[in-house]
């Protein structure tokens, strides 16, 4: 197969409906028909990427396995289909005009006025090709963020309105997200709202392939008629997507609706037997019927906003079904932990995480977190700050370094046990300059990090600008704190795990990112299943 097709997924009537379960979705089912598929997010945000976004402003900067910061849907998509993404599948405004800006300094347009059409446009569609130059997938899913009607946003609706007449109506469709919301006070489900995004859409040139109608009560097909009379879409290229208890049964309700084969005739490609799905179902009957319940603290500093610890909760759920257990997550902020209550706070948990995090707003109560979790032999998962504070409560508390920081709270400290990378200390600018994507690690045979993924070497993905400072390497081997895992070609450590602890370990790593449905991370599933006990 040569030719690449593009589905193209807008929202209308309001934000959040789900664009990107929806495109997610969709992509599992056309994976599962056999066919090679990405999911590329284009946000029309001015930002280069999110790596310099506030988590309350945007949720959690999601990272690739080549180091791009990027929009938490690539999660989703990465859980959903189990193949990693990369720099080419998230584009920002930001980074379309960055591109054209400097491509004017140096000339490139000879002189010409540089204009949204057709010089940003240009751009826009360069990069929604990019995502599949050399013909490695077969349909390439774009989901637009934004709402239909936004100005931020017309740049990109001009540029798939060019693409549906430069490719054709068969290599091109669109899909548009709507809401029918229902009013209780009448006992009825409205579709006026869908009509008129539906009409914004038209008058930006777009008539609509697909309309996928977000509710919370089931859409009789008086309604469904009724929205392909008046948007001029075909009756069966109306599909309902009604509320569900998890993300993941999206993709079986839309198999139910048919949205996979609509899309599939509509872009004149074979329509085969019905996918099977085997291990998809298989993980949700775990999930649905749990042997084990149990209660894990997240202590972070960002819980008022669980999408900051969007793959996370995520990773929960994946080994969480893995080990047939239900795991009810308790968001603790750490700034309300102090040395006073810190045993009411955490004790009925039968497992704690300290989550990632920068500066220095609430790191006491992590600190005092790990110390709690250390002492009263409760499994504990640090993440990259996580692991750091238990670094820093082990020096002060078994080392007996009074004092002991991280240079990045305390750049003063007399006992830097975690200290800013020699390659960060000449960077001033913030975006992008981490240690970010993936690295290798060796890990040390007897230890329980090995036991979880059965090999000595693995690839993990990074965010962070501050290392275990290797001066306090022996002195933490020596005292039961071991670094268990080491990058080969740095030699900085990469994990830390308490020997003698029923399950204590720390990683400057990230491994929720690479947690999905198919492959739960093995970091968690034993996480997990220690709590379980």
């Amino acid at each position: 197969m040569t030719d690449v097709k593009y589905v193209f997924v807008t929202g209308g009537v309001t934000s959040s409906l789900g664009k990107g379960i929806i495109s997610a979705s969709l992509a599992k089912l056309l994976q599962a028909r056999g066919y090679s598929v990405t999911i590329q997010k284009l946000d029309p945000y001015i930002n280069v990427d999110p790596g310099t976004l506030n988590p309350y402003e945007h949720g959690e900067c999601y990272v690739t396995l080549d180091g791009a910061e990027t929009d938490l849907d690539l999660g989703h998509y990465e859980r959903f289909l189990n193949v990693p993404t990369s720099q080419a599948n998230n584009v920002t405004t930001g980074r379309i005009y960055q591109s054209v800006i400097n491509k004017e300094r140096k000339g490139d347009y000879l002189g010409k006025t540089v204009q949204v059409i057709p010089h940003i446009t240009d751009e826009i569609k360069r990069r929604i090709k990019l995502v599949s130059s050399g013909n490695k997938f077969d349909i390439v899913i774009t989901e637009i963020g934004g709402t239909v009607g936004d100005i931020e946003s017309l740049p990109y609706i001009e540029s798939v309105r060019q693409l549906k007449w430069e490719l054709g109506a068969q290599n091109c469709i669109v899909i548009h997200l709507t809401l029918v919301p229902y009013l209780s006070s009448t006992g009825e489900s409205k579709t006026k709202p869908t009509q008129h995004s539906v009409k914004e859409l038209l008058e930006t040139g777009i008539q609509p392939d697909v309309l996928v109608l977000r509710t919370e009560r089931h859409l009789n097909e008086d309604i469904k008629r009724k929205v392909a009379l008046f948007c001029n879409v075909e009756e069966n290229a109306v599909i309902e997507s009604v509320d569900v208890s998890t993300i993941y049964e999206v993709p079986i309700k839309m198999l139910d609706q048919g949205l996979d084969r609509t899309v599939l005739r509509k872009l004149a490609l074979p329509v085969e037997s019905e996918p099977p799905l085997t291990e998809w179902r298989e993980f949700l009957t775990k999930l649905k019927n749990p042997k084990h319940f149990i209660k894990v603290g997240l202590v972070g500093k960002y819980v008022e906003l669980p999408d900051a610890y969007k793959s996370i909760a995520e990773s929960f759920i994946h080994s969480g079904a893995m080990n047939e257990c239900e795991i009810d997550v308790e968001y603790i902020h750490s700034e309300d932990i102090t040395e006073k209550n810190v045993i009411d706070r955490l004790s009925g948990l039968n497992g704690i995480l300290v989550a990632p995090g920068f500066g220095s707003r609430g790191i006491e109560g992590k600190i005092l977190t790990a110390k709690y979790a250390r002492e009263n032999n409760i499994p504990f998962l640090g993440i990259c700050l996580g692991m750091q504070c238990a670094v820093i409560e082990f020096a002060r508390n078994v080392l007996k370094l009074e004092g002991a920081h991280s240079t990045e709270i305390n750049y003063k400290t007399k006992y830097p046990v975690i200290d800013l990378m020699v390659e960060q200390k000449s960077i001033i600018d913030k975006g992008g300059t981490m240690r970010l994507g993936g690295y290798k690690c060796i890990i040390s045979k007897n230890s329980k990090t090995y036991e979880a993924y059965g090999k000595t070497e693995i690839v993990e993905r990074h965010r962070h600008r501050y290392e275990f400072n290797n001066k306090y390497f022996d002195d933490f081997k020596k005292n039961g704190m071991v670094p268990v895992g080491i990058n080969p070609e740095s030699n900085l450590v990469e994990i830390m795990e308490i020997s003698d602890h029923k399950w204590f370990i720390g990683v400057q790593f990230h491994p929720e990112y690479s947690s999905t449905v198919i492959n739960p991370h093995p970091l968690f599933v034993h996480f997990i299943k220690a709590c379980i006990g």
